[in-house]
């Protein structure tokens, strides 16, 4: 009878490892033949992630959450650069350390134009000078179209996300006016290529308390970047 018994627990046990080995064996082939996905954000201080001390901004929070939820392998390359305008990207992006990854690439982020809004309009916001801003941003439409020209040669297939800018002082009407109108001009000149999706951010710090979710009167912090994350996240589906 203990005999009987002791074969039992014996085939017991065996059946028991054989199930766990082969669990253990499908979830690690199927994590080993999930493709690596790269993922390249341009763009200038937003990207980069001025103004969040604890990281890289949203850049850094889709790196984190890709990690988390993802099997396999995600590399997020942060290619922003604090200052940057329409023109200074142009430039980057025909760079051999970019230019010669942009055919591996299986998404890209693009979040650019605020400096040529300011620095066209004279440096600052505090008054708006409707001449020097469309010629500005006559001239952003151009590189923007250069840029997704070259993307698009290099890589005619990956999907281009393409944040819209925010009005950093919503109380200010006029400032308003003129970041929607500079995110109409970017809608058009997008739409001419193909799997581009426009990502409207101006909404997302609509009715906040700036000091909780900036760190200057332009840069958001921690919580403002997250907001654009979720907000990313939210209008497309990886």
């Amino acid at each position: 009878m203990k005999r009987i018994f002791f074969y039992g627990a014996g085939l017991l046990l065996l059946l028991t490892l054989v199930m766990v080995f082969v669990y253990n064996k499908e979830n690690w082939e199927l994590s080993s033949n999930t493709p690596e996905k790269q993922i390249i954000a341009l763009g200038d201080s937003l990207t980069y992630g001025y103004g969040d001390r604890s990281g890289e901004g949203y850049v850094d929070n889709l790196q984190w959450l890709f990690n988390k939820h993802y099997k396999g392998k995600v590399t997020v390359q942060n290619h922003g650069i604090p200052g940057q305008k329409s023109d200074g990207l142009l430039q980057q992006i025909k760079k051999p350390t970019v230019f010669e990854e942009l055919d591996k690439a299986d998404y890209f982020i693009v979040f650019i134009g605020t400096n040529d809004l300011i620095k066209s309009n004279g440096g600052n916001l505090s008054t708006i000078h409707d001449t020097r801003l469309q010629i500005g941003k006559a001239d952003y439409q151009k590189n923007l179209e250069k840029i997704l020209e070259i993307i698009r040669d290099k890589n005619p297939n990956a999907p281009i996300l393409f944040l819209g800018l925010y009005n950093p002082y919503p109380s200010v009407n006029d400032i308003g006016n003129v970041v929607r109108e500079w995110n109409y001009a970017s809608k058009q000149t997008i739409s001419r290529f193909a799997n581009v999706h426009f990502i409207s951010t101006n909404d997302i710090f609509k009715n906040k308390l700036k000091r909780k979710y900036f760190s200057d009167s332009l840069h958001p912090n921690k919580k403002g970047y997250d907001l654009i994350t979720r907000e990313i996240l939210k209008e497309y589906n990886f």
